[in-house]
């Protein structure tokens, strides 16, 4: 372990062009924080990491120009930390703070932060990320755009009595969702005016324990949707992009699991569509920067607003292999006021990605698997790309979100894409902590997702049908 806490000296290259930046602080930790580095390490950028005392070996602390310690292991005292963070770029130098995603990049407050102490933030503004953060509030200003939305509530439902009402004039089944929420926390789905009561009430509490805020709204809950959502690029001279779309269907408790694009379930006509829709609800807000346009479509092929999220997507290498761009060195040199590297017609989307998200948890009972990393064997070959910072000896620590990798494969086609995700699959060896991948290659092999026949609630019945299996089988 001793080689891969040690760092190797700085060699200047020769300066072959003016990086955006002279220094970037990373405000994050595992795969999003190495893969901003190489990024930056193309772009001739100097690094900062910062790192709790749980990931004072981790390779983003190791592959970093400089590192510095934020705090203990909690979240809160370290990677949520904002004077922290602020202070550890103001003694190294950094004039950036890239956030990656979750922890405080959709965290309005830090931009503000950011902005006051001179520092610029990779992202869009506070303004943005207060508008779309807030899903009552988002819903409004793309009602205002003219984007399609989900029949519900007119912004937040404030007592169960209107709920009842707002159930009976949308139609049952109805979601109860938080307005600052997001990652399937404060949702709760209601069949009928007899559950209401709970199921509100519990949407509330989960809300103001995650988020502060108990406000929730309204929407149709469809039964057997697809999640669809558009990568958006844009810069600080009204320019706005789109790099298609990914399918994001597979998932469980409102987690993703497996990625794609594009998505096999649009014809080139909603494709046009649906992208048209996604730059319409971009150009509402003025947005800049990295962002994503989630929708919800329907078996008649009907499409519906979402969300948006105002940072890099943890899926955005798919959207990288199938477009050729960098979306992390686009955001840089957004962020540092140049124009976009690209307008829409040279954007060429080339054969398919899939992306599997590799979690250290128990990949049927969904429970978290903290550990050492004992062996380790990472896939290759043709086509095969893998984000992670994982490595032998490597501890995955319990205080964080369970994804130590994501595991990507690019064909000319869905049929090759398929064929090197399974090859990948059976090569990657990941030993000490259990981990994902087992029902990923199952899934690759199901006639259902071969087909691309499948919803948003396929993984939920595919693992009650395996668990169902294991216990007969006992």
């Amino acid at each position: 372990m001793a080689a891969l806490t040690r760092k190797p000296p700085l060699i200047k290259a020769a300066a072959r062009f003016d990086p955006p930046f002279r220094k970037i602080l990373i405000a994050n930790r595992g795969e999003i924080a190495l893969r901003v580095i190489l990024a930056c390490k193309e772009l001739g950028i100097q690094t900062v990491a910062v790192y709790s005392e749980a990931d004072r070996d981790a390779l983003h602390v190791r592959f970093a120009d400089q590192d510095i310690c934020i705090g203990p292991a909690p979240s809160a005292k370290s990677y949520l930390n904002i004077p922290q963070v602020i202070a550890a770029a103001e003694v190294t130098g950094a004039e950036a703070i890239h956030p990656g995603y979750g922890f405080l990049s959709e965290n309005p407050h830090f931009v503000d932060v950011c902005q006051a102490c001179g520092i610029v933030f990779i992202g869009p503004n506070s303004e943005i990320i207060r508008m779309m953060g807030n899903k009552a509030q988002a819903k409004a200003t793309m009602k205002a755009a003219g984007v399609p939305l989900m029949p519900g509530s007119d912004g937040v439902v404030e007592t169960v009595d209107d709920a009842l009402a707002w159930g009976e004039t949308i139609g049952y089944p109805v979601i109860v969702k938080a307005s600052a929420g997001g990652g399937g926390r404060g949702m709760r789905i209601v069949n009928g005016p007899d559950e209401m009561a709970d199921m509100y009430n519990t949407a509330r509490t989960e809300a103001r324990a995650a988020f502060t805020d108990d406000s929730v709204y309204m929407e149709k809950y469809l039964l057997e949707p697809r999640h669809i959502e558009v990568q958006i690029l844009g810069d600080l001279f009204g320019s706005i992009i789109t790099l298609g779309e990914r399918e994001c269907s597979i998932q469980r408790r409102h987690q993703k699991l497996i990625e794609e694009s594009p998505s096999p379930a649009l014809t080139p006509e909603l494709r046009k569509r649906i992208w048209e829709m996604a730059l319409r609800a971009a150009r509402a807000v003025g947005y800049f920067n990295a962002g994503t346009i989630e929708f919800l479509l329907d078996a008649r092929g009907e499409f519906f607003f979402m969300e948006m999220n105002t940072r890099v997507q943890v899926e955005h290498p798919v959207t990288e292999m199938v477009s050729g761009v960098d979306i992390v060195k686009e955001q840089i040199r957004i962020a540092a006021g140049q124009k976009l590297s690209y307008t829409q017609d040279d954007i060429v989307l080339r054969g398919h990605a899939i992306e599997c998200r590799i979690n250290a948890e128990d990949p049927f009972r969904c429970t978290p698997s903290p550990g050492r990393i004992t062996a380790l064997n990472f896939p290759g070959g043709p086509g095969i790309r893998m984000d992670t910072a994982m490595h032998q000896d490597a501890v995955i620590p319990p205080y964080y979100d369970s994804l130590v990798a994501k595991l990507i494969a690019h064909g000319s086609d869905r049929t090759e894409a398929l064929a090197r995700m399974r090859r990948a699959l059976d090569t990657l060896v990941v030993e000490g902590i259990k981990t994902s991948a087992p029902l990923h290659r199952l899934i690759m092999d199901h006639p259902d997702f071969i087909s691309g026949n499948f919803s948003t609630n396929w993984l939920e019945v595919y693992l009650a049908a395996l668990e169902k299996e294991r216990t007969e089988a006992h």
